[in-house]
């Protein structure tokens, strides 16, 4: 399941980007270590108005690294390919699965083995509404 947070508009804003990459142990980023300035809109290839949020539900998805509560950065300009992470609506219900093409079959598949794969249907009203492209993990909550 997913819940729709709407659309992501283009911003101006650019954050510092540190040359000095992270493993273990207490990073101390120095400004001589800045390498550039990046827009989030360059590094997450936001395309306003072709792009939305959506708020990952469950755990069905896990495998692809999509938890609970996960934002995901989805573009309507992209065709779902075979393999492609994908928003679909099946008779109206929405999902976050993997887009798998066998032939003429079309499955959707979750990405965790407590939850069967979920086969479009003749008959099954299908809308691919767009491939996810990124997602966005909170580490700290608010307050």
């Amino acid at each position: 399941m997913v819940l729709i947070l709407g659309p992501v508009g283009s911003s101006s804003i650019e954050l510092p980007f540190f040359s000095s990459r992270v493993s273990a142990g207490f990073p101390s980023p120095a400004q001589d270590h800045m390498e550039q300035t990046l827009s989030l809109d360059e590094l997450l290839d936001i395309d306003a108005p072709h792009t939305y949020l959506v708020r990952a539900e469950g755990d069905s998805m896990i495998g692809a690294g999509i938890l609970d509560g996960d934002v995901l950065v989805v573009s309507r300009a992209l065709t779902g390919r075979n393999g492609d992470v994908v928003i679909a609506a099946i008779n109206g219900e929405t999902f976050v699965k993997r887009l798998i093409l066998r032939g003429e079959e079309l499955v959707l598949q979750s990405e965790n083995p407590k939850y069967p794969p979920r086969y479009v249907l003749e008959g099954d009203d299908l809308l691919i509404w767009g491939v996810v492209t990124d997602s966005i993990r909170r580490h700290r909550s608010h307050g």
